[in-house]
């Protein structure tokens, strides 16, 4: 496979134990080769009309390409937002072997 058949997807929840059951069910569907969770992250966005700001935390999902709309559906499924963050990102390059073992853990 090429760099651009794997994805890295970000998706923002609001508590740790969200994130973790999101984590847990990517992996056991598997659409996710490997979440890492990074904790109380700071945003700020636009929420109905106005700026908002909370703590957060985010998942970095290595996937591949073919299984986002699969991993969107369960990320929406499981999200306790209306409209949650998932924006998905090409990875263009990288170490040949972890790119191999993201399509090995994914077959």
């Amino acid at each position: 496979m090429q760099s651009s058949d794997y994805a890295v997807v970000m998706v923002t929840a609001g508590t740790i134990e969200e994130a973790q059951k999101i984590s847990r069910l990517l992996l056991e569907e598997k659409t996710a080769a490997c979440v890492n969770i990074v904790p109380k992250i700071s945003s700020s966005y636009w929420w109905e009309g106005k700026i908002e700001t909370a703590e957060e935390y985010l998942l970095i999902i290595k996937t591949k390409t073919a299984m986002l709309p699969e991993l969107i559906e369960l990320v929406k499924g499981a999200h306790s937002y209306s409209v949650p963050e998932i924006v998905a990102l090409p990875i263009v390059g990288g170490n040949p072997e972890y790119l191999d073992w993201i399509g090995e853990s994914l077959d």
